[in-house]
């Protein structure tokens, strides 16, 4: 649906001031159908990225093409067109105060020329949609920050768009609000059949809705891939900051602080094992205090769910002398078992 080939986007450069690069060189696809997120520090780029699909801002160099179409070709006019195929909905909302929930929604409609009777026909469907039917004739001042979010999303979809953009849509919402927002989205990218493209700091919203995602750093994609592969072996050191307090079990601080990077007489190994894939649902621990004895201890442990599969760490310890460590390390090779020594202490 999306397609970013080299794209390069400066700001400034003018009376002698030096050039900002906000994106330098991005390469990225999203699929068409899919719920693709793009995740990144403040700063990193990911408005400047998403800006750049409908038009609001203009790539320096390289091409953004949206559903067959160069963004940066086309004029006033071409540009009006492809904004009713690419809804948007904005961190705070952006409805306006003086016009009910009803009209906020009817007004691209009204801006594109269709009639009233056109227009209602189009706008109830969608009230009843983000589950507001009986919050039609409200103002803005009355509704809460969810409520107007969905508000917002009915509005997106009011010219039947082919694509949806995400602009931290969830990010002014409290933990419940932001989780029935994002079933909403859900929901809509199911049955409708929309494509959505997401930014967001926030680590729970793309685990939860992405299926893809792109970790964007210093105006570069440093990484892409399934939500999954990415969230569950992140490469990039970018990549892996941000995920490190969203996924996985976490050991205390005081435990953290007293690990060494090698073991000393009478040292226990501290071990992360992931558990996904083929390893999700069989009773391994078991087999491993089998294999090593049963002096093994489980300090933290977190079940989870990314992007609709399964995922679980444990962090264990047990002697770390040779014999028991070799033990352990046949018994990871022989089950596929994924760990991480995370250090040594007593």
């Amino acid at each position: 649906m999306v397609a970013f080939e080299s794209v390069t986007k400066r700001f400034g450069g003018s009376n002698g001031q030096p050039a900002f690069t906000a994106l330098d060189g991005v390469d990225l696809t999203v699929a068409r159908g899919g719920i693709t997120g793009i995740i990144g520090r403040s700063g990193a780029g990911k408005s400047t990225l998403i800006r750049l699909v409908n038009g609001l801002e203009k790539a320096s160099s390289g091409r953004v093409v949206v559903d067959g179409i160069e963004v940066g070709t086309l004029a006033e006019t071409g540009l009006r067109d492809l904004r009713r195929q690419v809804g948007m909905i904005f961190q705070h909302f952006n409805l306006l105060s003086s016009r009910t929930a009803f009209d906020n929604i009817a007004l691209p409609l009204e801006i594109a020329g269709m009639d009233r009777k056109a227009i209602r026909d189009r706008v109830a469907p969608l009230v009843d949609l983000v589950g507001l039917g009986d919050k039609a004739d409200r103002y803005p001042a009355e509704l809460s920050g969810g409520q107007k979010q969905r508000i917002g999303i009915a509005r997106a979809l009011a010219t039947e768009p082919k694509l949806l953009l995400s602009d931290e849509a969830t990010s002014a919402l409290d933990p419940e609000t932001t989780q029935s927002i994002l079933e909403l989205l859900k929901d809509i990218n199911r049955d409708l059949g929309l494509t959505v493209l997401l930014i967001t700091h926030e680590m729970e919203v793309v685990k939860t809705i992405a299926s893809q995602v792109a970790v964007i750093d210093k105006g570069k994609i440093v990484e892409s891939g399934r939500t999954f592969d990415i969230f569950t072996a992140p490469q990039h050191e970018t990549t892996q900051s941000l995920l490190s307090a969203a996924i996985g079990a976490k050991l205390p601080e005081w435990i953290r602080a007293d690990l060494k990077p090698q073991p000393a007489p009478g040292d226990r190994a501290l071990v992360r094992l992931v558990f996904f894939g083929e390893t999700a649902f069989q009773p391994l621990t078991a087999r491993l205090v089998a294999e090593i004895g049963p002096d093994l201890n489980i300090l933290a442990g977190a079940i989870d769910e990314i992007a609709g599969e399964p995922f679980g760490s444990l962090v264990v310890s047990y002697a770390a002398d040779p014999q028991t460590l070799e033990r352990a390390a046949r018994f990871y090779q022989q089950t596929g078992l994924t760990t991480e020594v995370l250090g040594y202490g007593a």
